[in-house]
């Protein structure tokens, strides 16, 4: 389905299409059950898991992290 579909929507403003596809989202994110997460993610997430286990490296405040990103680092 595409929003051509649905003259309805192109007749809508910005602040209103917006709204629309918040309450679309909130209405589809309810129920989690129906959104599979492919199997490739749950491999991948379980690695960077382990990895950070195992070499859990240096991390950074949120301060750290806000003056990194101010000086364009």
């Amino acid at each position: 389905m595409r929003v051509s579909d649905i003259p309805e929507i192109n007749g809508l403003s910005t602040p209103e299409k917006i709204l629309f596809v918040e309450d679309l989202w909130d209405s589809i994110a309810c129920d989690e059950s129906a959104i599979t997460v492919p199997q490739s993610h749950v491999d991948e997430l379980e690695r960077r898991l382990k990895k950070h286990e195992t070499e859990p490296g240096t991390l950074l405040t949120l301060n750290e992290l806000r003056q990194r990103i101010e000086e364009g680092a």
